[in-house]
């Protein structure tokens, strides 16, 4: 039985989208090494939870403490993300920024995230670099410990890119490129998460200082 399990999560929500594909190329790239370590790797898609702009009366924070979820939806995501030891966030970048259906679903939790460990792999016509920086910024309130390096990936060329993002395709060039030049980041990254699942206590210690330090 593995000891921690880990989501590893497309949080894309388009009809026509990409984002399936990347999180199937990381899962394939991290799943062995973390299951030689006893580390776990479960397929989540934010899509299927459809979530519509936050509409609970409680603030995320308060829960369970001061009040609970009424919607069902919100339990759902909930006690998904409340299963979980640590997770990697598959993300997509449109117009320079982070996707507004990720930062709704990073934002209807806070409890079920904090003190947790997260990998941020972000794609898009350049990587999407811009989302992955804005993702870390929102992730640091919760007090998730965001693993370095994050991963970027850029498809590779213009016929690629409208594959990508017209019909849902990764293509040949953009597959061979990210396994010549940014696999060893992504196994990187998942050496990083391995380390803090499986030796928490000092980055537990370092998050909930840089929380209190976000809140103050």
């Amino acid at each position: 039985m593995a000891s921690k399990l880990v989501a590893i999560i497309t949080m894309s929500t388009r009809g026509t989208r990409v984002g399936p594909k990347v999180a199937e190329f990381v899962r394939k790239a991290i799943e062995k090494p973390l299951a030689d370590s006893g580390i776990d790797v479960n397929p989540v898609d934010l899509v299927k939870f459809n979530l519509p702009v936050y509409n609970e009366a409680v603030a995320p924070a308060s829960v369970p403490a001061r009040g609970s979820f009424q919607f069902a939806h919100t339990k759902a995501w909930s006690a998904e993300i409340a299963r979980y030891d640590g997770y990697v966030l598959v993300i997509p970048e449109y117009n320079a920024s982070v996707a507004g259906g990720t930062k709704n679903a990073i934002d209807y939790l806070y409890n079920e995230w904090k003190g947790k460990p997260v990998v941020i792999v972000s794609y898009g016509v350049q990587g999407g670099r811009a989302a992955n920086d804005q993702v870390k910024g929102a992730l640091a309130v919760p007090g998730l410990l965001v693993v370095e390096p994050r991963p970027t990936l850029a498809f590779a060329g213009q016929a690629d890119t409208f594959a990508a993002v017209g019909e849902g395709k990764l293509g040949d060039a953009t597959r061979a490129d990210w396994e010549s030049n940014h696999l060893d980041t992504v196994l990187e990254a998942a050496a990083g998460l391995k380390r803090l699942l499986l030796n928490p206590k000092p980055e537990e210690e370092k998050a909930q200082a840089q929380a209190e330090a976000t809140r103050a």
